[in-house]
């Protein structure tokens, strides 16, 4: 089966693979070859991918993923979302004080407006904090 996923900056990935597993709004859904047609909602959270039938858990490839949207077909998955950051490419340190810099503005916003700036980048890094972990984890 083929995947991609595609940012706003371009191809993230293209290759071929045997499940996706990905978040949506109806909770979380895993594709196989011969997957019916769906096109739904991706939401923020943890896209991974196990490229071999055989592969086991800890070698499954992990990416934060922004919202979007994940159209399926038999042997074709496209995912197009706005980020999606390689779990390897992501820095816990980084992104925890990111996450502490959200949290303070949010509890300082101004506005309405502003909090719901704040709250999209919270959520943003607890996503990212989140692959980071599965990433470590299954390294070990």
């Amino acid at each position: 089966m083929h995947l991609q996923l595609i940012t706003l900056q371009g191809v993230r990935l293209d290759t071929e693979m045997y499940e996706l597993i990905a978040p949506t709004e109806s909770g979380e859904i895993a594709v196989f070859p011969g997957h019916e047609h769906l096109v739904t909602l991706a939401t923020p959270g943890a896209l991974a991918v196990r490229h071999n039938k055989t592969d086991r858990d800890t070698q499954l490839e992990y990416f934060a993923i922004s919202g979007g949207v994940i159209e399926i077909a038999p042997d074709t998955i496209r995912v197009l979302v706005d980020e999606a950051d390689h779990g390897e490419d992501i820095i816990e340190a980084e992104s925890r004080a990111a996450l502490e810099r959200a949290l303070k503005l949010r509890d300082e916003a101004p506005d309405q407006v502003e909090r719901e700036k704040a709250a999209q980048m919270i959520d943003r890094h607890q996503v990212r904090l989140k692959v980071a972990e599965l990433q470590r984890r299954h390294r070990r």
